[in-house]
């Protein structure tokens, strides 16, 4: 998905960017870049990140950079920060989301015959550089910002580094946030609210859906107000969010602790313990076990030094390689046990299958499982998890194309947890996972332990409405 930061300080803002935008490498992503400004220009720099640690790429660069401000970015994908000469000024953007209809904009500038796109890789458009070039189109940052907001189809938050101060913008619909931080020294804005407390900052605002912000030393100054409508991604506070983020006031690990909990009132199974798949089903399985008073054990444990997130590899072999690596098994706490398992998801089930084996293999008795979210039948078109996934590779749309001649539209009784095709769908994925049993979080459950009106929430992957 991504995620950025930047930071504007009376002192030379540089350590302060390099660790809060190190904050958001959890989200898993292949580039990294910095930027920052200072009297004598901009200074930049992007690393690959894919096979090593953030910080161990940027440990050189940030002895070369000083500044007052920059921006950082952890991008899907596409390199960041870009530097940008237009007639509104030279600046530095940083953008997360993901634009649909890159095509179709592209197209449309290329017929002015002037434009070009410099910044090109594997043949196709960077995305940032899209954006700023709706920006470029306008009269001033605002209006260009607000135009691009507009105009992308998916989502499109960002950040601009320019003379005056940073420009923090938030999606149209706030399908991402966007939070600012201050302290004695200056103001921060992050997109995730765990890289706050380590460097002093505490929240100020959150940004509303597509609210426009120039963010300088002497303050904040709003220049688009917020929209009314507001579909932030529920998936953040199921799994992408780091436990000690808060998003909207409401904290990622607390949320995953009542999802926990409403998956055991509900349910009737008699196991011997409960664990989690880790890292994000800990705190689902720590929420149904307090629930429920069954004992929390740990029959795996991650091996966290080398091996990253499983998905964050595009080879689907490697993928499924880095899952088995990273979790090591605990013979004697699965031998002759009944376990149940909380997770965050089911996504493809590929994984998970071959983890459900290796728990009969090390002799448990019974594996049940327990995913903190609905089945996932529509794949996300609204921010960028996996440039790679078809929605057709789905656990849920797998086993919907099984039961069904056409699987290229879904019949909305698989989104209702009532209805007799739900109950068939979940049976299938049940029994291609070899599980005992299987039983998804309800999505009334899932808003209630999030604590936020459905209609303000995007829920579009499990239910399909927008």
């Amino acid at each position: 998905m991504g995620g950025f930061f930047g930071v504007i300080s009376k002192q030379n803002c540089v350590p302060h960017l390099f660790y809060g935008t190190d904050y958001h490498s959890h989200l898993g992503t292949k580039r990294g870049g910095l930027a920052v400004i200072n009297t004598e220009g901009f200074t930049r720099f992007i690393h690959d990140i894919s096979n090593a640690q953030f910080r161990s790429k940027f440990d050189d660069d940030i002895q070369k950079m000083n500044g007052n401000s920059g921006i950082g970015v952890i991008s899907d994908y596409e390199d960041q920060p870009l530097i940008i000469g237009s007639h509104l000024g030279v600046y530095a953007i940083v953008t997360v989301g993901v634009v649909q209809n890159i095509e179709s904009l592209t197209h449309k500038a290329f017929k002015n015959k002037s434009s070009h796109f410099s910044e090109m890789s594997g043949n196709e458009v960077n995305p940032t550089e899209c954006i700023a070039s709706l920006i470029n189109e306008e009269e001033s940052f605002t209006d260009g910002i607000r135009r691009a907001q507009e105009e992308v189809e998916g989502s499109c938050s960002l950040l601009l580094l320019t003379r005056e101060g940073i420009y923090a913008a938030r999606d149209k619909l706030g399908r991402t946030p966007v939070i600012i931080g201050t302290n004695s020294g200056g103001t921060a804005i992050t997109m995730e609210t765990c890289a706050f407390p380590n460097l002093g900052y505490h929240h100020e605002k959150d940004l509303g859906p597509g609210e426009i912000v120039l963010v300088t030393r002497d303050g904040i100054r709003q220049k688009a107000p917020p929209g009314e409508t507001m579909r932030i991604c529920s998936f953040l506070w199921v799994y992408y969010g780091y436990p000690a983020s808060s998003y909207e006031n409401i904290n990622v690990e607390a949320a995953r602790y009542r999802c926990g909990a409403a998956l055991a009132e509900h349910d009737t199974v008699e196991i011997d313990y409960v664990a989690g798949i880790p890292d994000s089903g800990t705190a689902h399985a720590l929420g149904y076990a307090d629930k429920s008073r069954i004992t929390y054990r740990r029959p795996f444990v991650k091996y966290t030094p080398t091996w990253p997130r499983s998905f964050m590899p595009q080879d689907q072999r490697i993928r499924d390689l880095v899952a088995k690596m990273k979790l090591i098994p605990i013979r004697e706490l699965m031998q002759g046990q009944r376990l149940l398992f909380c997770e965050d998801s089911i996504v493809r089930g590929t994984q998970l299958k071959d983890t459900v084996q290796r728990i009969f293999d090390y002799g448990a008795r019974e594996v049940h499982m327990r995913p903190a979210c609905p089945p996932l039948v529509y794949g996300c078109k609204f921010l960028n998890f996996s440039r790679s996934r078809s929605e057709l590779d789905l656990a849920g749309r797998k086993a919907i194309a099984e039961l069904e001649e056409k699987a290229d539209t879904i019949d909305p009784a698989y989104a209702d947890s009532t209805s007799d095709k739900y109950c068939a769908m979940v049976e299938r994925i049940r029994n291609r996972l070899g599980l005992t049993t299987l039983q998804y979080q309800k999505l009334d459950d899932l808003v209630n332990a999030i604590g936020l009106p459905k209609e303000q929430l995007c829920t579009y992957c499990w239910d399909g409405v927008e």
